[in-house]
């Protein structure tokens, strides 16, 4: 089963990235990037491209993403959503989903944290 790998919004804590890699995940920061300001699209397609899983805080817009793709027949690599929370709380949240799916079995999935 392959880990799953992140793709950090812009508006997620910066520091989850360096949090998450010490436990041993494949993660990547939209800031540590100089990918602040890209386009919700952008974003997505770069976790794309790069076979990663998209979290991000901005609900509306990413659910909107998914149900697009969906309609439109293409594949992305997960797409997980929340509310704005506390790093301690989205880190015990995503550690369950990152002990749950693997890379493959969170495909064209959207997942609320």
């Amino acid at each position: 089963m392959k880990k799953l790998k992140l793709f950090l919004d812009e508006d997620i804590h910066a520091n989850l990235g360096p949090i998450l890699r010490k436990r041993g995940f494949d993660v990547k920061h939209a800031q540590e990037l100089s990918r602040k300001g890209k386009s919700d699209v952008e974003q997505l397609k770069f976790a794309v491209e790069e076979k990663r899983c998209l979290l991000t805080f901005n609900i509306k817009d990413f659910v909107l993403l998914h149900n697009y793709y969906v309609n439109e027949g293409i594949e992305h690599w997960g797409i997980i959503v929340s509310k704005q929370l506390p790093i301690g709380e989205v880190l015990r949240r995503l550690l369950k989903i990152l002990q749950s799916y693997s890379q493959d079995s969170m495909k064209n999935r959207l997942l609320f944290l």
